[in-house]
């Protein structure tokens, strides 16, 4: 029992951090500010769902659909920080509307409910440093042992882990709308910009590190 509680707690403080629901809030509600609330509820619900899938599946086949292509981990920071950081600077660089525009544009709820895959499950929730973190824990949290009960109890308690940081995810994103009622638009902009910007490095970062392992490997001589 308590190896399988260390394995949800593993599973959760690495992720959480990772994920950072409540720094995705702000981007996920000025990607939907123009959907009514009720479609805002069942996108963060749809993003909660396909992160807690996406994750699970690098977890615990992730390794293996990597070997199968020859895609290196390395390699998989490197394109996916690639496109966290596309993300971030279209976002840094996004024009506030203006009411004149807000109003003659057509809003298209069905077009911004199908981002809830990409790109606001996939990278900018669940992205490549969470896709390689949970590949990680797959391989370290005693998922492919040959002890059935042991590989059994730890498949469980990884699952309630992923299912906690989903919940973070639903609740963060469910309620991103009472963000701007708290700051007003100025301060939500403020802080969407802020959260870009990290964004952006953040891209930056996966990126270097998926550089340095891969000039590291290189044969020197």
């Amino acid at each position: 029992m308590s190896q399988a509680f260390n394995v949800f707690l593993a599973v959760f403080a690495a992720l959480f951090p990772v994920v950072n629901p409540l720094g995705g809030a702000p981007i996920f509600y000025q990607l939907t500010r123009d959907v009514p609330p009720e479609t805002r509820a069942r996108m963060a619900r749809k993003v909660a769902v396909y992160g807690f899938v996406l994750l699970l599946g690098s977890m615990i086949i992730g390794s293996h659909v990597l070997t199968f292509f020859g895609i290196s981990l390395p390699v998989l920071r490197v394109a996916g920080g690639l496109v966290v950081t596309f993300v971030g600077w279209q976002l840094l660089h996004q024009g506030n509307p203006t009411p004149e525009r807000s109003a003659a544009r057509t809003i298209d709820v069905a077009q911004i409910e199908g981002q809830a895959f990409y790109p606001i499950t996939m990278p900018l929730t669940t992205g490549p440093g969470s896709i390689a973190t949970s590949v990680a824990l797959g391989a370290q949290a005693g998922l492919h042992t040959s002890d059935p009960g042991m590989m059994a109890a730890a498949t469980a308690a990884a699952v309630l882990g992923l299912a906690a940081v989903s919940a973070t995810i639903y609740l963060a994103y469910r309620y991103a709308g009472d963000i701007e009622r708290v700051l007003g638009p100025n301060g939500t902009n403020i802080l969407v910009r802020l959260f870009a910007f990290i964004l952006l490095c953040i891209g930056m970062q996966i990126m270097w590190i998926g550089i340095s392992s891969l000039i590291t490997s290189l044969p020197h001589g």
